[in-house]
């Protein structure tokens, strides 16, 4: 994409990719709908794509950011899944699940959202190609990330009065 783009230019691209990539997925995710029309209290919301997947059996939200990811983004998608949820789920469908998808992501207020916990999750679009060195580094930047939290975790958990164990 050029330097300049709008988020229609933005979904517009992502249509297009999106129609080949749900080809190779197979007959699973189904679209449903573009700028799905959403009215709370008098007031229009309007939900960027839509799509359903039958082997889950739910909906799937799909919010586009032109900007990095801010906390009140996950704000808007929750209003969308409770309406969605509310209006739109037909018997036997489980509850609806969204994904935000914006230019940049920050792991920290992702980590105290608790997105990893919930029904939405958060992912970065690229709008150009990434150089091969770089796209090399991610998977062992994402072990390390990873290993990171671990540790963090398995430390919290030991806390000052934690029984000393011994290895094993």
């Amino acid at each position: 994409m050029a330097d300049a783009y709008s988020e229609k230019d933005l979904e517009a691209a992502i249509l297009r990719e999106l129609q080949e990539f749900l080809m190779e997925l197979g007959s699973d995710f189904s679209f449903v709908a573009r700028q799905k029309r959403m009215t709370i209290d008098e007031e229009d919301y309007y939900l960027d794509l839509l799509f359903y997947h039958r082997t889950l059996r739910r909906l799937v939200a799909i919010d586009l950011k032109l900007d990095r990811f801010r906390a009140a983004d996950k704000g808007q998608i929750e209003i969308y899944l409770r309406w969605l949820d509310r209006y739109e789920r037909k018997a036997g469908e489980e509850a609806p699940v969204g994904l935000i998808l914006c230019a940049q992501k920050s792991r920290e207020v992702m980590e105290l959202l608790s997105l990893e916990e919930g029904e939405i999750r958060v992912a970065e679009y690229l709008t150009a190609q990434i150089p091969r060195p770089l796209l090399a580094a991610r998977p062992q930047a994402a072990i390390r990330q990873a290993r990171e939290q671990l540790a963090a975790r398995q430390s919290d958990n030991a806390g000052p009065d934690a029984p000393d164990k011994e290895p094993t």
